[in-house]
């Protein structure tokens, strides 16, 4: 095990987590207390509101006792772009709703309630959002990870309340703009699933990278990073990829894939999309130092020789291609990534890939 990677491996170690879990179950039968959970509710945030109403429903179910704490919206440095992020809630969890059966358009939150206990004690336990629940040492967001907490509770799949929604196992064609980044985990896992599932449903991937936030002079906070590679871990899980031996790429790591990946996809080569899962394979889950000679055993996975990846790496265009995918990104209303469009919609979120599988067939309906 490498220095590098000693700290996101205990991050996302499962055997540590198995272990804090029961310790903290441990714990909680020698005190003789109901299972708890702690909910984290901005007023006029639309995840919140549907956390409210799930939060009940968990409640009766498995008989949770559920504490609710309000809370300020977060930190401009966790959020970097509170208007775009307002305005896509809404419309996201309008999308969401009947997925999960809750009810839209609520504003049960109040207003004016006074949110300096909620903020301490979130920064305490450690993180920076609304729409949060905690259980016995874990966090999860909005209604899309409480599967994960269903699951702790003891609830199969099959009789879940938040199951994750399906993609459509079929689709009509079209293209799909994937925007991604080479320092995201959830671009990793996106791109692990988004080429097969292009596949399968008869549509095109049109790949726009840009850089990371941290890249971008959007700085990423601490309990941020730290959550972000801890849900990766488990979502990674899900689609049975391994994850955790990271070599952050950030910098000329970064730099030099993209221009390998620019490259490849400007050549159409048709090797950009296993340039991508290999890259992202190997600085998330094999530890590799794509800033040295890793990349080009990156590369060579990807069947790109040595010479096309030196003849990437002495050019400097593909930042016109960067610059110019992240004008397009933030022209959609969005931000981040990864990032999907399909004609005019775009989605956020590699938990939305089952979304973009419904506006294939919208768009050609």
């Amino acid at each position: 095990m490498s220095a590098k990677t000693l700290v996101p491996r205990l991050l996302t170690s499962t055997r540590l987590r198995n272990g804090a879990r029961a310790m903290r179950a441990a714990a909680r039968g020698l005190r003789g207390g109901a299972k708890r959970a702690d909910i984290f509710l901005q007023a006029g945030d639309p995840y919140s509101e549907l956390l409210a109403q799930a939060a009940l429903r968990l409640a009766e179910r498995y008989g949770l006792d559920v504490a609710t704490h309000a809370v300020s919206p977060p930190d401009v440095s966790a959020a970097p772009q509170p208007e775009l992020l307002a305005a896509f809630a809404r419309e996201d969890a309008r999308i969401i709703v009947p997925e999960y059966g809750l009810t839209p358009d609520q504003d049960t939150l109040a207003r004016d309630a006074d949110t300096s206990t909620g903020d301490a004690l979130r920064a305490k336990r450690g993180h920076y959002s609304s729409a949060m629940t905690l259980f016995e040492g874990e966090w999860y967001w909005g209604v899309d990870r409480l599967h994960y907490l269903e699951a702790r509770l003891g609830a199969r799949p099959d009789e879940m309340l938040f199951a994750p929604p399906r993609e459509p196992n079929a689709a009509n064609g079209g293209e799909i703009e994937f925007f991604y980044s080479l320092r995201s985990p959830y671009s990793y896992i996106a791109a692990m699933r988004v080429f097969d599932l292009a596949e399968r449903w008869n549509a095109r991937v049109r790949l726009r990278p840009v850089l990371p936030m941290v890249m971008r002079a959007l700085p990423v906070p601490l309990s941020k990073r730290i959550y972000i590679v801890r849900d990766a871990k488990r979502e990674a899980a899900r689609f049975d990829l391994p994850f955790g031996a990271i070599a952050d790429p950030v910098g000329a790591g970064v730099e030099r894939g993209l221009a390998v990946a620019v490259s490849q996809d400007r050549n159409e080569t048709g090797r950009a999309p296993a340039f991508i899962q290999s890259f992202l394979k190997g600085v998330f889950a094999e530890g590799v130092d794509a800033a040295g000679d890793g990349l080009y055993a990156l590369a060579a996975r990807a069947d790109i020789p040595a010479d096309d990846v030196n003849a990437a790496l002495a050019r400097e265009d593909w930042r016109e291609t960067i610059e110019a995918n992240r004008q397009d990104l933030f022209a959609s209303g969005l931000w981040g990534v990864p990032t999907f469009k399909v004609g005019a919609r775009a989605t956020f979120g590699q938990d939305r890939l089952w979304l973009v599988g419904r506006w294939l067939n919208d768009a050609a309906a």
